[in-house]
């Protein structure tokens, strides 16, 4: 069984996913994810699920740089690889797609990560935000371009060093 939860953030509203082992989604706003077969029982007295928005109240409140949350990373084993990468990326840094597919030891695989950076599950506690390109510009953010804002948002409250949309 899966538990939901909403945290109207800053940026908007989120919806915070997690099954018994851990943390499975953050949906940034406008986003939706289904779950065929599955219940999804919104919850928000769930031990995991309060950790979780209490976490990201600390985040945008700037009083929390790394979350200390259970995962249940659902992908490939690439995928996997790719977005526990992402937790290595320290508060306030930024990394490239060809930095983080080195990494991996992939060095030539940056735009494999990048596609596996679009679909990460768990955006904020595992920053892919954080992930910008080779001339020090913002790229898609939660697979697309329409929440640019959102990653250059979270950027600005780490105080992290970019080029501005």
């Amino acid at each position: 069984m899966l538990y939901s939860a909403q945290f109207d953030s800053p940026i908007g509203p989120l919806e915070v996913r997690a099954s018994g082992k851990g943390l499975q989604r953050v949906l940034l706003p406008g986003r939706k994810c289904h779950y065929e077969g599955e219940f999804v029982n919104c919850n928000d007295d769930h031990p995991l699920l309060s950790q979780t928005i209490e976490e990201l109240r600390q985040y945008f409140n700037g009083k929390r740089e790394q979350f200390d949350i259970s995962l249940d990373l659902k992908g490939t084993e690439f995928q996997v690889k790719v977005w526990e990468s992402l937790a290595m990326i320290e508060y306030g840094s930024t990394n490239t797609y060809g930095g983080q597919a080195k990494r991996i030891g992939r060095p030539t695989a940056a735009r494999a990560v990048g596609a596996a950076n679009a679909a990460n599950p768990i955006p904020i506690i595992l920053p892919c935000h954080r992930v910008i390109g080779a001339n020090g510009g913002l790229t898609g953010y939660g697979g697309g371009s329409s929440l640019l804002h959102i990653k250059q948002y979270l950027l600005e409250l780490e105080e992290a060093d970019f080029k501005r949309i």
